[in-house]
Protein backbone atom coordinates (compact mmCIF):
# COMPACT_ATOMS: atom_id res chain seq x y z
CA UNK A 1 0.00 0.00 0.00
CA UNK A 2 1.10 3.57 -0.67
CA UNK A 3 0.23 6.80 1.08
CA UNK A 4 -1.86 8.94 -1.25
CA UNK A 5 0.52 11.31 -2.98
CA UNK A 6 -0.77 11.98 -6.48
CA UNK A 7 -3.89 11.66 -8.57
CA UNK A 8 -5.23 8.08 -8.65
CA UNK A 9 -6.07 6.73 -12.11
CA UNK A 10 -7.11 3.43 -13.65
CA UNK A 11 -6.54 2.31 -17.23
CA UNK A 12 -9.05 -0.44 -18.08
CA UNK A 13 -8.36 -2.52 -21.19
CA UNK A 14 -9.71 -5.68 -22.68
CA UNK A 15 -6.99 -7.87 -21.16
CA UNK A 16 -5.70 -5.92 -18.16
CA UNK A 17 -6.33 -3.05 -15.75
CA UNK A 18 -3.56 -0.75 -14.53
CA UNK A 19 -3.57 1.54 -11.50
CA UNK A 20 -1.17 4.41 -10.88
CA UNK A 21 -0.68 7.64 -8.96
CA UNK A 22 0.17 10.56 -11.24
CA UNK A 23 2.30 13.43 -9.98
CA UNK A 24 0.64 16.58 -11.33
CA UNK A 25 3.87 18.50 -10.97
CA UNK A 26 5.77 16.33 -13.42
CA UNK A 27 2.74 14.72 -15.12
CA UNK A 28 4.27 11.30 -14.76
CA UNK A 29 3.36 8.22 -12.74
CA UNK A 30 5.03 8.07 -9.36
CA UNK A 31 7.68 5.33 -9.24
CA UNK A 32 6.47 2.15 -7.59
CA UNK A 33 2.77 3.01 -7.76
CA UNK A 34 1.90 1.37 -11.07
CA UNK A 35 0.24 -2.03 -10.69
CA UNK A 36 -1.34 -4.20 -13.36
CA UNK A 37 -3.77 -7.09 -13.06
CA UNK A 38 -5.06 -9.38 -15.81
CA UNK A 39 -8.69 -8.73 -16.70
CA UNK A 40 -11.10 -10.94 -18.62
CA UNK A 41 -13.40 -8.71 -20.65
CA UNK A 42 -15.60 -11.75 -21.23
CA UNK A 43 -15.99 -12.35 -17.47
CA UNK A 44 -19.07 -11.89 -15.34
CA UNK A 45 -20.11 -8.52 -13.92
CA UNK A 46 -18.86 -9.51 -10.47
CA UNK A 47 -15.52 -10.76 -11.82
CA UNK A 48 -14.83 -7.59 -13.81
CA UNK A 49 -15.84 -5.21 -11.02
CA UNK A 50 -13.86 -7.20 -8.43
CA UNK A 51 -10.71 -7.13 -10.56
CA UNK A 52 -10.94 -3.40 -11.22
CA UNK A 53 -11.63 -2.69 -7.53
CA UNK A 54 -8.75 -4.91 -6.44
CA UNK A 55 -6.39 -3.02 -8.74
CA UNK A 56 -7.60 0.31 -7.34
CA UNK A 57 -6.87 -0.97 -3.82
CA UNK A 58 -3.16 -1.22 -4.64
CA UNK A 59 -3.07 2.59 -4.48
CA UNK A 60 -4.05 2.62 -0.81
CA UNK A 61 -7.03 4.36 0.84
CA UNK A 62 -8.70 6.63 -1.72
CA UNK A 63 -10.84 8.64 0.68
CA UNK A 64 -10.77 12.34 -0.19
CA UNK A 65 -9.73 11.78 -3.81
CA UNK A 66 -11.28 11.62 -7.26
CA UNK A 67 -10.47 8.36 -9.03
CA UNK A 68 -10.34 8.77 -12.81
CA UNK A 69 -11.02 5.69 -14.93
CA UNK A 70 -10.02 5.48 -18.59
CA UNK A 71 -12.14 2.78 -20.21
CA UNK A 72 -13.06 1.89 -23.80
CA UNK A 73 -16.50 2.59 -25.21
CA UNK A 74 -19.30 2.29 -25.83
CA UNK A 75 -19.82 3.79 -22.38
CA UNK A 76 -21.98 6.53 -20.88
CA UNK A 77 -19.06 8.41 -19.38
CA UNK A 78 -21.10 11.09 -17.61
CA UNK A 79 -23.35 8.57 -15.84
CA UNK A 80 -20.75 5.81 -15.44
CA UNK A 81 -22.85 3.15 -17.15
CA UNK A 82 -21.61 0.53 -19.61
CA UNK A 83 -23.22 0.37 -23.06
CA UNK A 84 -21.47 -2.72 -24.32
CA UNK A 85 -23.83 -4.51 -26.66
CA UNK A 86 -22.67 -6.56 -29.62
CA UNK A 87 -19.05 -5.44 -29.32
CA UNK A 88 -17.56 -8.75 -28.07
CA UNK A 89 -16.11 -7.24 -24.89
CA UNK A 90 -17.41 -6.31 -21.45
CA UNK A 91 -20.86 -7.68 -22.33
CA UNK A 92 -21.50 -8.20 -18.61
CA UNK A 93 -21.19 -4.45 -18.00
CA UNK A 94 -23.95 -3.52 -20.43
CA UNK A 95 -26.44 -1.39 -18.49
CA UNK A 96 -24.39 -1.68 -15.29
CA UNK A 97 -23.79 1.38 -13.12
CA UNK A 98 -20.02 0.85 -12.95
CA UNK A 99 -19.50 3.93 -10.77
CA UNK A 100 -21.88 2.71 -8.08
CA UNK A 101 -20.54 -0.83 -8.19
CA UNK A 102 -16.94 0.33 -7.81
CA UNK A 103 -17.77 2.69 -4.95
CA UNK A 104 -19.33 -0.30 -3.18
CA UNK A 105 -16.45 -2.65 -3.97
CA UNK A 106 -13.46 -0.47 -3.05
CA UNK A 107 -12.59 -0.30 0.67
CA UNK A 108 -12.00 3.32 1.70
CA UNK A 109 -13.48 4.41 -1.65
CA UNK A 110 -12.78 7.72 -3.37
CA UNK A 111 -15.15 10.64 -2.91
CA UNK A 112 -16.01 10.44 -6.59
CA UNK A 113 -15.19 8.52 -9.76
CA UNK A 114 -14.86 10.14 -13.19
CA UNK A 115 -14.79 8.23 -16.46
CA UNK A 116 -13.37 9.08 -19.86
CA UNK A 117 -12.66 7.23 -23.06
CA UNK A 118 -9.27 5.51 -23.04
CA UNK A 119 -8.30 6.84 -26.48
CA UNK A 120 -9.25 10.36 -25.35
CA UNK A 121 -7.07 9.91 -22.26
CA UNK A 122 -4.20 8.82 -24.51
CA UNK A 123 -4.63 11.83 -26.80
CA UNK A 124 -4.87 14.28 -23.90
CA UNK A 125 -1.81 12.71 -22.30
CA UNK A 126 0.19 13.14 -25.49
CA UNK A 127 -0.82 16.81 -25.52
CA UNK A 128 0.04 17.32 -21.83
CA UNK A 129 3.45 15.67 -21.85
CA UNK A 130 4.06 13.56 -24.94
CA UNK A 131 4.69 14.10 -28.62
CA UNK A 132 1.94 16.71 -29.10
CA UNK A 133 2.95 19.15 -26.35
CA UNK A 134 3.74 21.95 -28.79
CA UNK A 135 0.56 21.53 -30.83
CA UNK A 136 -2.80 23.16 -30.35
CA UNK A 137 -4.61 20.53 -32.41
CA UNK A 138 -3.51 16.91 -32.56
CA UNK A 139 -5.03 13.58 -33.50
CA UNK A 140 -4.22 10.37 -31.66
CA UNK A 141 -5.05 6.84 -32.77
CA UNK A 142 -4.57 3.56 -30.96
CA UNK A 143 -4.09 0.32 -32.88
CA UNK A 144 -5.07 -2.71 -30.86
CA UNK A 145 -8.14 -4.92 -31.06
CA UNK A 146 -9.70 -2.13 -33.11
CA UNK A 147 -8.91 1.50 -33.87
CA UNK A 148 -9.37 4.08 -31.13
CA UNK A 149 -9.06 7.79 -31.77
CA UNK A 150 -9.12 11.24 -30.22
CA UNK A 151 -9.18 14.72 -31.74
CA UNK A 152 -7.54 17.07 -29.24
CA UNK A 153 -7.85 20.85 -29.19
CA UNK A 154 -5.84 22.53 -26.43
CA UNK A 155 -6.13 19.53 -24.14
CA UNK A 156 -9.84 18.89 -24.73
CA UNK A 157 -11.17 15.91 -26.70
CA UNK A 158 -13.51 17.07 -29.47
CA UNK A 159 -16.27 14.57 -30.25
CA UNK A 160 -18.83 16.55 -32.23
CA UNK A 161 -19.10 19.20 -34.90
CA UNK A 162 -18.16 19.36 -38.58
CA UNK A 163 -14.41 19.01 -38.05
CA UNK A 164 -14.44 15.47 -36.64
CA UNK A 165 -16.11 12.16 -37.54
CA UNK A 166 -19.15 11.05 -35.53
CA UNK A 167 -18.23 10.90 -31.86
CA UNK A 168 -14.67 11.80 -32.78
CA UNK A 169 -14.22 8.08 -33.49
CA UNK A 170 -12.57 6.97 -36.72
CA UNK A 171 -13.81 3.41 -36.37
CA UNK A 172 -17.17 4.70 -37.64
CA UNK A 173 -15.52 5.60 -40.97
CA UNK A 174 -15.77 3.51 -44.11
CA UNK A 175 -13.18 2.59 -46.70
CA UNK A 176 -14.28 1.37 -50.12
CA UNK A 177 -17.81 0.95 -48.81
CA UNK A 178 -16.76 -1.21 -45.85
CA UNK A 179 -16.57 -0.31 -42.15
CA UNK A 180 -12.99 0.66 -41.35
CA UNK A 181 -12.64 -2.03 -38.68
CA UNK A 182 -13.50 -4.67 -41.31
CA UNK A 183 -10.21 -3.61 -42.90
CA UNK A 184 -8.09 -2.37 -40.00
CA UNK A 185 -8.42 -4.32 -36.75
CA UNK A 186 -6.95 -7.37 -35.08
CA UNK A 187 -9.54 -9.67 -36.64
CA UNK A 188 -9.12 -8.05 -40.06
CA UNK A 189 -5.32 -8.49 -40.04
CA UNK A 190 -5.63 -12.14 -39.00
CA UNK A 191 -8.26 -12.78 -41.68
CA UNK A 192 -6.13 -11.01 -44.31
CA UNK A 193 -3.08 -13.10 -43.45
CA UNK A 194 -5.03 -16.32 -43.73
CA UNK A 195 -6.46 -15.17 -47.05
CA UNK A 196 -3.04 -14.25 -48.46
CA UNK A 197 -1.06 -17.15 -46.98
CA UNK A 198 -3.27 -20.19 -47.51
CA UNK A 199 -2.89 -20.26 -51.32
CA UNK A 200 0.87 -20.35 -50.81
CA UNK A 201 1.02 -23.17 -48.30
CA UNK A 202 -0.26 -26.68 -47.92
CA UNK A 203 -0.07 -26.40 -44.14
CA UNK A 204 -3.06 -24.12 -43.58
CA UNK A 205 -3.57 -25.54 -40.11
CA UNK A 206 -0.18 -24.16 -39.08
CA UNK A 207 -1.38 -20.58 -39.46
CA UNK A 208 -4.83 -21.06 -37.99
CA UNK A 209 -3.81 -19.95 -34.50
CA UNK A 210 -1.47 -17.10 -35.39
CA UNK A 211 -2.24 -13.75 -33.77
CA UNK A 212 -1.15 -10.27 -34.86
CA UNK A 213 2.10 -10.43 -32.89
CA UNK A 214 3.17 -13.59 -34.73
CA UNK A 215 2.06 -12.16 -38.06
CA UNK A 216 4.13 -9.03 -37.39
CA UNK A 217 7.12 -11.24 -36.58
CA UNK A 218 6.71 -13.05 -39.88
CA UNK A 219 6.41 -9.72 -41.68
CA UNK A 220 9.66 -8.53 -40.10
CA UNK A 221 11.38 -11.64 -41.44
CA UNK A 222 10.16 -10.88 -44.96
CA UNK A 223 7.08 -13.10 -45.22
CA UNK A 224 5.19 -11.60 -48.18
CA UNK A 225 1.71 -12.63 -47.04
CA UNK A 226 2.32 -11.24 -43.57
CA UNK A 227 3.64 -7.96 -44.98
CA UNK A 228 0.52 -7.53 -47.10
CA UNK A 229 -1.76 -8.41 -44.20
CA UNK A 230 -0.08 -5.79 -42.02
CA UNK A 231 0.61 -2.98 -44.45
CA UNK A 232 -2.56 -2.88 -46.56
CA UNK A 233 -4.80 -2.14 -43.52
CA UNK A 234 -2.42 0.61 -42.38
CA UNK A 235 -2.59 2.27 -45.77
CA UNK A 236 -6.38 1.98 -45.73
CA UNK A 237 -6.45 3.64 -42.30
CA UNK A 238 -4.34 6.49 -43.62
CA UNK A 239 -6.66 7.04 -46.58
CA UNK A 240 -9.76 6.94 -44.36
CA UNK A 241 -8.48 9.33 -41.71
CA UNK A 242 -6.74 11.81 -44.02
CA UNK A 243 -9.77 14.03 -44.83
CA UNK A 244 -10.41 14.45 -41.12
CA UNK A 245 -6.80 15.26 -40.34
CA UNK A 246 -7.04 17.99 -42.95
CA UNK A 247 -10.45 19.25 -41.82
CA UNK A 248 -9.40 19.36 -38.16
CA UNK A 249 -6.15 21.11 -39.15
CA UNK A 250 -4.17 18.57 -37.16
CA UNK A 251 -0.56 19.49 -36.54
CA UNK A 252 0.52 15.94 -35.70
CA UNK A 253 -0.77 12.37 -35.76
CA UNK A 254 0.34 10.31 -32.75
CA UNK A 255 -0.03 6.54 -32.87
CA UNK A 256 -0.16 4.15 -29.91
CA UNK A 257 -1.27 0.59 -29.25
CA UNK A 258 0.26 -2.84 -29.55
CA UNK A 259 0.72 -2.69 -33.31
CA UNK A 260 3.27 0.11 -32.97
CA UNK A 261 5.80 -2.51 -31.87
CA UNK A 262 6.15 -3.01 -35.63
CA UNK A 263 6.50 0.71 -36.32
CA UNK A 264 9.11 0.36 -39.06
CA UNK A 265 6.65 -1.81 -40.97
CA UNK A 266 3.43 0.10 -40.41
CA UNK A 267 4.57 3.75 -40.54
CA UNK A 268 5.43 3.86 -44.27
CA UNK A 269 2.06 2.50 -45.49
CA UNK A 270 0.18 4.63 -42.97
CA UNK A 271 2.00 7.73 -44.20
CA UNK A 272 1.46 6.70 -47.81
CA UNK A 273 -2.28 6.36 -47.16
CA UNK A 274 -2.49 9.77 -45.48
CA UNK A 275 -0.67 11.45 -48.34
CA UNK A 276 -2.72 9.57 -50.94
CA UNK A 277 -5.96 10.58 -49.29
CA UNK A 278 -4.94 14.22 -48.80
CA UNK A 279 -1.83 15.26 -50.78
CA UNK A 280 -1.75 18.53 -48.85
CA UNK A 281 -0.75 16.58 -45.74
CA UNK A 282 2.62 15.59 -47.13
CA UNK A 283 5.09 16.27 -44.35
CA UNK A 284 2.56 16.00 -41.52
CA UNK A 285 4.41 14.58 -38.51
CA UNK A 286 3.28 10.99 -37.90
CA UNK A 287 4.94 9.64 -34.79
CA UNK A 288 4.88 6.65 -32.51
CA UNK A 289 4.01 7.39 -28.89
CA UNK A 290 7.03 7.12 -26.62
CA UNK A 291 4.96 5.65 -23.78
CA UNK A 292 1.25 5.01 -24.51
CA UNK A 293 0.56 3.66 -21.00
CA UNK A 294 2.04 6.74 -19.36
CA UNK A 295 0.05 8.95 -21.73
CA UNK A 296 -3.26 7.34 -20.78
CA UNK A 297 -2.47 7.81 -17.09
CA UNK A 298 -1.31 11.39 -17.62
CA UNK A 299 -4.42 12.23 -19.66
CA UNK A 300 -6.74 10.72 -17.07
CA UNK A 301 -5.06 12.74 -14.30
CA UNK A 302 -5.28 15.96 -16.34
CA UNK A 303 -8.98 15.33 -16.98
CA UNK A 304 -9.67 15.13 -13.23
CA UNK A 305 -8.06 18.47 -12.40
CA UNK A 306 -10.32 21.30 -11.17
CA UNK A 307 -11.20 23.55 -14.06
CA UNK A 308 -10.58 20.96 -16.76
CA UNK A 309 -13.41 19.98 -19.08
CA UNK A 310 -15.43 17.07 -17.71
CA UNK A 311 -17.14 16.72 -21.06
CA UNK A 312 -15.72 16.71 -24.53
CA UNK A 313 -16.09 19.74 -26.75
CA UNK A 314 -17.73 20.58 -30.02
CA UNK A 315 -15.50 21.77 -32.82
Amino acid sequence: MFAMNGNPVLDVGGTHVTAALVDTGTWSSRPGTRHRLPLRSEGTTAEIIETIARCAQTLGPLTGTTLTVAIPGPFDYARGIGRYEGVAKFDALNGVDVRARLLDAIPSPPDSIEFLNDAAAFGIGEWVGGSATDCRRSVAVTLGTGVGSAFIDSGVAVDSGPLVPAGGEVHFLQIDGRPLEDVMSRRAIIAAYRRHAIPDTAAAEEIADLDVREIAGLAASGDHAALRALQEPCQALGVAISPWLKRFEAEILVVGGGLTASWSLIEPPLRNGVERGAPGLKGLPIVRSRDPEESVERGAAWFSQPGQARETARA
